[in-house]
C-alpha cells in the first residue's frame, strides 16, 4: 500500500510540473482588449483558420477562436489550410509585417497543434 501512494505521489508531481510549462490558454478578446500586457508573453490560442497566405515554409493565418480573431505568424511551419481548427502557442508581438503588409497585434508561432 505504501507503494502505491508513493507511486500516486510521484505521478501528481510530474503531471504538476509538465502544466505548469504550458503557456497559459487566452481568448483572443483578452489579448486584444490589452495588447500591452500580452506583448511578448507567451500563450495559447485556439480555433478555427479563417484565411492563410504561405510561401515557402513561412506565412501568417488569421484565427478566430468565437471572441475575436487574430493574426498568427508561422515561421517555419507553414500554414494551415482555411477551415482547419487549431492551437497556436506563440509570443504575443505588438506589430508585424509581412509580404508588404503590416498586421497588428500577431502571435509569432513556436508551436501548433491541430485540434
Amino acid at each position: 500500500m505504501n507503494r502505491l501512494k508513493t507511486v500516486y505521489v510521484l505521478g501528481l508531481l510530474a503531471a504538476v510540473t509538465l502544466l505548469a510549462g504550458c503557456p497559459q490558454r487566452k481568448s483572443i478578446s483578452d489579448i486584444m482588449k490589452d495588447p500591452a500586457y500580452y506583448q511578448n508573453r507567451e500563450v495559447t490560442v485556439a480555433g478555427t483558420v479563417t484565411r492563410s497566405f504561405g510561401a515557402m515554409g513561412t506565412g501568417v493565418y488569421e484565427i478566430d477562436d468565437g471572441t475575436g480573431k487574430m493574426w498568427v505568424f508561422a515561421e517555419r511551419t507553414g500554414v494551415p489550410s482555411q477551415g482547419a481548427q487549431v492551437a497556436s502557442i506563440g509570443k504575443v508581438m505588438p506589430t508585424f509585417s509581412f509580404a508588404g503588409q503590416s498586421y497588428a497585434t500577431v502571435l509569432r508561432e513556436r508551436e501548433r497543434k491541430r485540434r
